[in-house]
């Protein structure tokens, strides 16, 4: 939990949950974010919602810093290094405007794309 002195009457203590569920929104408004991945161990892949927010998402916050790991999947058809870019811009404008902490790190992990039913339905006729 990070703690930022607010003046001479006391601070501000930031949980690392906090910091985590802002990342996960952060990551849900990013355009070719199709989810965020729990791991193997999760089912493989779970979108986001309101409860599990943080899936996906883990975070190291200090006294002024914070460090930011993603799993993620990506929409097929999407240049993964722009999305992943702008993913990572994303993150570190909302944690660092809502918290004022300063994001020191955002490290992406892509762990598969997500197809839509149109396109699951030909890629398993094409591997017949």
């Amino acid at each position: 939990m990070a703690e930022k002195p607010l003046n001479k009457q006391g601070g501000i203590l930031i949980s690392d949950d906090v910091v985590a569920t802002i990342a996960g929104l952060a990551a849900l408004e990013t355009p070719g974010i199709a989810a965020m991945s729990g791991g193997l161990s999760d089912d493989w892949v779970k979108m986001l919602s309101g409860k599990n927010v943080q899936k996906g998402v883990s975070v190291e916050v200090g006294e002024v810093e914070a460090a930011i790991d993603l799993r993620v999947m990506v929409v097929y058809g999407m240049k993964i290094q722009e999305v992943c870019h702008q993913l990572q811009v994303n993150i570190r404008d909302a944690v660092q405007r809502m918290t004022g902490l300063c994001v020191v790190e955002i490290n992406v992990r892509v762990e598969g794309g997500s197809f839509n039913d149109e396109e699951l339905k030909e890629i398993q006729r094409i591997s017949k």
